[in-house]
């Protein structure tokens, strides 16, 4: 980087040529040239200043700045529908249009479902194309078929699952399940949902039942 020096910081006699005008001279030849420091009348207190000057310059290039957050990562992370591993996606559209967005667990969730459903593709091979296991994706399409897209929202952890299922709930789980013992769990979150409105999960169901089967009578 050339170091440039007023005209008032070289000699009396106005001497303007040399090395400095051309704009070839840096803090490192400054300091090992001596002869040429005499000749444009350099101080030993310049030189500190010019050498001083050009390492804080140097310094602010080499600093990289910080990336700007991404505002629709930390959106997706505070939901809980960041995908944890958007990198084992390699469904062509999701690497070939930036509408898709393989971070994005419910849409990536949606195009699996879809490829199967409306393009009739394996799901096998949607599973793996989209990063998910066989057994990963009846669980989605069972969510998706009871819920539809918001219930492909993934579920945050605590008590608040177990408090859908209220007394008068499990009451009328419990009475759907007497007048039909072949009702699968997703049979009764369906009739749930349809009642009372309210998404709940069949596994949730399923623990409801079995733990109500341990308590004593």
């Amino acid at each position: 980087m050339p170091t440039e020096v007023r005209p008032e910081q070289l000699t009396d006699r106005g001497d303007l040529h040399g090395p400095f005008t051309q704009g070839a001279m840096n803090s490192h030849q400054v300091a090992i040239n001596p002869h040429l420091n005499r000749e444009v009348g350099l101080t030993a207190a310049l030189m500190c200043h010019i050498i001083i000057l050009t390492d804080e310059r140097t310094t602010e290039c080499l600093m990289a700045k910080k990336p700007k957050p991404d505002r629709k990562q930390l959106a997706l992370r505070q939901e809980g529908t960041l995908n944890p591993h958007p990198e084992q996606v390699t469904d062509k559209l999701f690497l070939t249009n930036q509408f898709f967005d393989a971070r994005d667990l419910v849409q990536v969730k949606y195009e699996m479902l879809r490829r199967v459903q409306s393009d009739g593709q394996p799901i096998s091979r949607a599973a793996a194309a989209f990063g998910f296991s066989r057994p990963s994706f009846y669980q989605a399409q069972a969510t998706f078929q009871q819920g539809g897209l918001p219930a492909l929202m993934p579920h945050k952890r605590g008590p608040k699952q177990a408090h859908k299922l209220t007394t008068e709930v499990l009451t009328f789980v419990r009475q759907l399940r007497q007048e039909n013992p072949s009702w699968r769990p997703a049979d009764l979150a369906a009739r749930i949902r349809e009642k009372y409105g309210i998404a709940v999960h069949p596994r949730s169901i399923e623990r409801a039942l079995m733990h109500s089967k341990k308590k004593p009578r």
